[in-house]
């Protein structure tokens, strides 16, 4: 099923390479139809991800050319292609980086869909959010809080909830391979890096009872981490006061990872919350003993998009973010490389 629907803007990825230069291109093309399976959304609202920035630079090799970038999309279903049950027409949904899955591999069928094979991502393994409209698999379609910021109308709550889309559900998947959950209360977690996914882990982790330790390059950022709850913040410079439990790095660095498992206390786990790093150093072996761990985080699950899209009502987890028209897609991307950030860039249609 579908209705009648103006020409679609996206901003488009051709050949990746330094963003100092306009990586994509404003292209208009006809309306999308949805495939069997498919539902297409309307975007009122897509948070710009440090993944995006990856891809367009061609830190992270293109799976597709050309590309539309983009995968923390909040929108409203506007067509439904055939299967889809029609009730959804109207419907808010977000998506997420998963875009799906084969559905009965060994992963698959235990829950670990980020671990499939042919697991496909938004924006990098099909068209994402950097447009008027774009097409999702309809079980990658989530459906969104009602108790989210309700004091908010619409369009401010699409814009509010976009970021938590990628940067909240990785960092959730983030505290349950660093071994921290709702029984968690009391235990010490050190976040390297305060960015826009560790600003919301840390408001998870309080609302969980842990007591959140932030390492990061400025001082301005440990004021905003203190700020925001943290038992302790301080600069890499800096000796942290306790021995940590568990550790979350955002840093795409592997020094950092190997600062952050020295931190931890015995049987304590280093969960790399990168899909890209660098070269990890040499440690020694007497730095992973007494069962300590290092774990990456591979992606993320629909059970982790709707398990997180849960929770951030009744943790009251609340998005830092700039509004930025669709159109500066790439002053977006630019302000992102250069540091120039406090929270989320959001586009907006």
């Amino acid at each position: 099923m579908t209705d009648l629907i103006s020409d679609r803007f996206a901003m488009v990825l051709h050949e990746p390479g330094s963003t100092e230069q306009n990586r994509l291109v404003p292209t208009t093309t006809a309306p999308l139809h949805p495939g069997a399976g498919e539902v297409r959304v309307a975007m009122a609202a897509c948070a710009v991800c440090r993944t995006d920035l990856q891809i367009v630079s061609g830190d992270l090799p293109a799976h597709r050319l050309p590309i539309v970038p983009g995968h923390q999309v909040v929108g409203v279903i506007d067509a439904v292609g055939s299967g889809v049950d029609a009730s959804r027409m109207g419907e808010a949904v977000g998506v997420s980086w998963f875009a799906g899955s084969c559905g009965h591999c060994q992963w698959c069928l235990t829950g670990r869909q980020n671990l499939c094979e042919q697991a496909e991502f938004t924006g990098w393994y099909r068209d994402g959010g950097y447009a008027t409209s774009m097409l999702a698999r309809a079980d990658c379609a989530f459906e969104l809080p009602a108790d989210y910021r309700p004091d908010l109308t619409g369009e401010q709550r699409a814009v509010a909830l976009s970021p938590l889309l990628c940067g909240g559900v990785i960092g959730y998947r983030s505290l349950r391979i660093a071994e921290v959950g709702p029984q968690s209360a009391g235990l010490r977690l050190g976040l390297y890096g305060y960015g826009a996914s560790a600003t919301l882990v840390l408001q998870v982790a309080k609302f969980w009872g842990v007591e959140p330790y932030v390492v990061t390059r400025s001082e301005p950022e440990v004021q905003r981490a203190l700020a925001a709850g943290a038992t302790w913040a301080g600069t890499y410079d800096q000796a942290l006061p306790v021995k940590l439990n568990s550790a979350i790095t955002f840093a795409p660095s592997g020094d950092v990872v190997i600062t952050a498992l020295k931190a931890l206390e015995r049987g304590g786990t280093v969960a790399v919350n990168a899909i890209h790093l660098d070269r990890v150093p040499e440690f020694n072996y007497d730095d992973l003993w007494w069962e300590r761990s290092i774990r990456s985080v591979a992606n993320v699950t629909p059970a982790d998009v709707r398990e997180f899209l849960a929770l951030v009502g009744p943790a009251g987890v609340q998005t830092i973010y700039e509004e930025l028209p669709l159109a500066q897609a790439n002053t977006a991307l630019r302000r992102l490389s250069a540091g120039d950030v406090s929270g989320s860039l959001v586009l907006t249609t």
